[in-house]
């Protein structure tokens, strides 16, 4: 089941399916947001903006508009 990485419960760990098309999908990948890539959300901040996911050991601070252009699969 796909779903973006905005509506994933503090805790959970996922991997990236897929980024949306668009001009921050290389940002997000140099970032280190990449198909197969396995991330864990640490942190959601009230309304859900900022959300803090781990990627290899470091926490990355994405907006909400943000974590919605990432797909991942549970």
């Amino acid at each position: 089941m796909k779903s973006s990485l905005s509506k994933i419960n503090i805790g959970q760990l996922v991997r990236v399916a897929s980024i949306t098309q668009g001009d921050l999908q290389v940002k997000l990948t140099e970032m280190g947001l990449y198909h197969g890539k396995e991330v864990k959300v640490l942190f959601k901040a009230p309304f859900g903006d900022p959300i803090a996911v781990d990627v290899d050991g470091y926490v990355l601070s994405l907006r909400k508009s943000e974590a919605d252009l990432v797909q991942i699969e549970a």
